[in-house]
C-alpha cells in the first residue's frame, strides 16, 4: 500500500488515463519508420479512455494503419451490455481498426487467436 502510494504520488497523471496517441507516435516514430509494424499484426488492447488530442490519437492511427497489415483492438468494455465505442480516444481510433473484438475474459482472450490467425479482416 506505502509504495502504491508513493507510486501514485511520483507520477503526475497517474489518475489521468492513458494517452494512446503519445505511445503510438513514439511507436511509429521509432519502430514504424524501421520496419518493425511494416505487414505485421498489430494488437492493441484498451478501453479507448485517452485523456490525449484524439485528431493525435487518429493521425497516428491513420499512420500504423498505412504500414501494418491488420489492426486489431481488444476492448475490456466491449461486451458490456449497452457498451458503445463513443469515449473520445475510442471514437478517434475506431475508423482505422480492421477487427474491434472483446477483452473481458479470459475466453474472449483465447478467441483472440482466431482472430489473429483468421483471414476476416486482412486488406
Amino acid at each position: 500500500d506505502v509504495a502504491l502510494a508513493a507510486a501514485g504520488e511520483a507520477v503526475a497523471d497517474w489518475y489521468g488515463g492513458t494517452r494512446l496517441g503519445d505511445g503510438l507516435k513514439a511507436f511509429n516514430d521509432g519502430w514504424g519508420v524501421r520496419g518493425m509494424a511494416r505487414g505485421s499484426i498489430v494488437v492493441i488492447l484498451s478501453d479507448g479512455w485517452d485523456r490525449g488530442n484524439p485528431e493525435g490519437l487518429a493521425t497516428e492511427m491513420r499512420r500504423l494503419r498505412r504500414v501494418a497489415n491488420r489492426l486489431i483492438w481488444v476492448n475490456p468494455l466491449k461486451a458490456t451490455a449497452g457498451y458503445s465505442p463513443i469515449v473520445r480516444g475510442m471514437a478517434a481510433a475506431l475508423p482505422f481498426v480492421d477487427e474491434f473484438v472483446d477483452g473481458h475474459s479470459l475466453a474472449s482472450l483465447e478467441s483472440l487467436v482466431q482472430v489473429i490467425g483468421g483471414d476476416h479482416g486482412r486488406r
